[in-house]
């Protein structure tokens, strides 16, 4: 589960959004004593994303709602699934509704194409990875279905590792000035950070084995073919990760490289969402 303050931020700035001055559809409409039930409906097969969750915005929105969860988090759905029931003040579940439904159609699309590219290299030792591609205020949500997906979270921002990529590369004057100045920042700040540095080319790689002083190596835009190569160049003194391009048809090739990770933004930044409505119908 993703961190619980981060959250509670992200649902309450979405019910803000939502709700404005309030749900003048339900409060001419629904007595404010009435009280109802709505079923969360699967509309077409896929994993499913973002109960808990759902689960936490019922609740912040009328802690008296009371919620029945069906499928856990991570389950594979079939179209016609349930997955969870709630009963309680009719106004108060269609003030959740489209927030949750947003939260957990976006997080079950993430979950689903996490899972179906995790599949297809299973037979190999390589972790899938997600990005910092995400939509803006929502990481904290989409990282978290990644991880139900079976995928690996990367770094979470810019302050939980450093990431020298090519612009901090050539601001900081080459390969080796730029790790050599991260290791002196990192020794006056008291900071423990693994560092992670990209590589364009062979001669770039070879001047970050020259030098050292990384954790991993990033192996940009390198195709298949140079990326075993290189693979073998490394031979195990760093993790190595490819990125850049990497799309589901060509994503095996990469991981027979023996590469440790890919990373794909494409995880979070180019998904379907997964078909959910919340039907307030008696329960079939």
């Amino acid at each position: 589960m993703a961190n619980t303050s981060d959250l509670d931020k992200i649902i309450a700035l979405a019910l803000e959004e939502d709700l404005g001055d309030g749900d003048h559809t339900s409060n001419a409409c629904i007595p404010a004593e009435a009280n109802g039930k709505a079923y969360a409906l699967v509309k077409e097969d896929g994993i499913i994303a973002g109960v808990e969750l759902a689960e936490r915005i019922f609740h912040a929105v009328d802690n008296t709602l009371k919620v029945d969860v069906l499928i856990q988090d991570g389950s594979q759905v079939k179209k016609g699934d349930i997955i969870l029931k709630v009963n309680g003040c009719q106004r108060s579940i269609l003030r959740a509704e489209r927030v949750v439904l947003n939260f957990m159609q976006r997080m079950s699309g993430i979950a689903t194409k996490t899972h179906r590219l995790c599949n297809i290299i299973s037979k190999y030792n390589t972790k899938l990875l997600d990005t910092r591609k995400t939509t803006p205020g929502h990481r904290t949500i989409e990282k978290w279905a990644v991880k139900i997906g079976g995928g690996t979270n990367h770094r979470i921002g810019l302050y939980d590792m450093v990431m020298l990529k090519d612009n901090p590369i050539d601001f900081a004057g080459g390969i080796k000035n730029a790790i050599k100045t991260v290791h002196e920042y990192l020794k006056a700040k008291g900071k423990n950070l693994k560092i992670e540095v990209e590589v364009r080319n062979f001669d770039e790689l070879q001047k970050v084995l020259d030098y050292g002083g990384v954790d991993r190596i990033m192996l940009d835009n390198f195709q298949p073919e140079n990326l075993k190569k290189a693979v073998d160049i490394v031979d195990g003194r760093y993790e190595t990760e490819a990125s850049g391009g990497i799309t589901e048809e060509v994503l095996e090739l990469y991981a027979a490289t023996g590469v440790d990770f890919i990373s794909m933004g494409a995880l979070t930044n180019n998904i379907k969402s997964l078909d959910i409505s919340l039907k307030a119908k008696t329960y079939p």
